[in-house]
């Protein structure tokens, strides 16, 4: 299943136990939106706890049958912009393609579907690292054609949930991105993608930018500074585009949250923001050319804090490790990491994946009532 273990937390030593003192909260999971085929047809929806008591997470199980069906506008308002929407949906079109891989498992294997982001003329595409897990085979179909074309992967990256596939083309549409930090509360934004993995073009909803800076936690670690938003997104929407009305590319959309019975989660979608699009898509060039891709280790185990209060508790500093190189101790309370605040556990392991090796950053701690700051010089995690 997919729930976070321990030692996804930024303590990679299998020695060091991470105690986990999380006080109980109502729970919701965060589901990928790739559709899932298994042997029989059926969409099975991947759900990704962000609370580590949710498990069984990969049987809810349910039959589609679909025929072909045409591009679908959805929650477009005349009076606040439908024609830009509808003008958004025309402009992209060419430019999001649906994803099919082969996936073969101890399961028996099986199809899953999602979408991609055109990049270059040439047959770059970006999608999301989970789309194309464990694949034996990918293909991509552009809009207007009726056969796909086979693709191969560049490279991925499982921490940031993105990945590069390739195909052999010339004069492809390429997509337009949004400017770093371009991004709003309350903008209006179109989600375009395969939902549900349907015959035709792709699905295109819109919605708000509900809010930035948000971190979930996934099996391959934690995804930070996303964009939730209230766009419907479903099952073969991963990869696809989270749009302005600009027709500018400001997230590439990858998870959903879903309720429980105790709690509710309605049209709470999550895309990776371009701020670190952009960033990731240079690493995935720069791995697909050879190079190793490396991620910064501090060297503590995590806790949530019992009060709710901002921030992580430190719970283990490994000796000799930057954070005790630094002076960090355990019971400290991590704020902020080079100024950006930390918001639970999983935002301070985001935080210190996504530096590199050889990297100072500041960390600033909460300690007997005092806010205090520390330097430390990360290193290269090792398996």
């Amino acid at each position: 299943h997919l729930e976070m273990s321990p030692q996804d937390h930024d303590d990679s030593s299998s020695h060091n136990h991470v105690e986990d003192r999380r006080s109980p909260r109502r729970r919701f999971g965060v589901v990928f939106v790739a559709a899932v085929f298994g042997l029989f047809g059926g969409i099975i929806g991947t759900y990704v706890a962000q609370d580590a008591n949710l498990v069984d997470l990969n049987n809810a199980e349910s039959t589609t049958q679909v025929t072909s069906a045409p591009v679908v506008v959805a929650s477009a308002d005349e009076s606040s912009g439908d024609s830009l929407i509808a003008k958004v949906a025309e402009r992209l079109a060419n430019s999001v393609v649906t994803i099919s891989t082969t996936v073969n498992d101890e399961a028996g294997g099986g199809r899953a579907v999602g979408t991609g982001v055109v990049l270059t003329s040439d047959g770059e595409i970006l999608t999301n690292a989970h789309v194309v897990a464990d694949a034996s085979e990918v293909v991509v179909r552009f809009a207007g054609e009726t056969e796909p074309r086979a693709a191969k992967i560049l490279a991925s990256d499982a921490g940031n949930d993105l990945a590069l596939i390739k195909v052999d083309a010339k004069g492809l549409v390429v997509a337009t991105f949004a400017k770093p930090g371009s991004v709003q509360i309350g903008d209006t934004v179109v989600a375009i993608g395969y939902a549900l993995a349907l015959d035709g073009g792709p699905t295109v909803t819109s919605g708000i930018v509900s809010a930035l800076k948000r971190t979930i936690e996934t099996d391959s670690g934690a995804l930070n500074s996303l964009i939730q938003t209230d766009a419907a997104i479903s099952s073969g929407n991963s990869g696809g585009p989270l749009v302005n009305l600009k027709g500018e590319v400001v997230g590439i959309n990858t998870a959903v949250a879903r309720g429980d019975s105790e709690s509710a989660a309605n049209n709470i979608g999550f895309s990776i923001s371009v701020d670190e699009v952009l960033i990731v898509i240079e690493q995935l060039r720069e791995q697909a050319n050879g190079a190793e891709r490396k991620e910064g280790f501090l060297g503590v185990g995590l806790a949530a804090r019992e009060d709710g209060g901002q921030g992580a508790i430190i719970t283990n500093v490994q000796p000799g490790s930057p954070a005790d190189k630094a002076g960090i101790l355990v019971d400290d309370v991590v704020l902020a990491v080079d100024g950006e605040p930390i918001d639970g556990q999983a935002g301070l392991v985001a935080a210190i994946r996504d530096a590199v090796p050889g990297q100072t950053v500041k960390i600033e701690i909460f300690r007997d009532g005092e806010r205090l700051t520390f330097e430390a010089t990360l290193i290269a995690r090792t398996e």
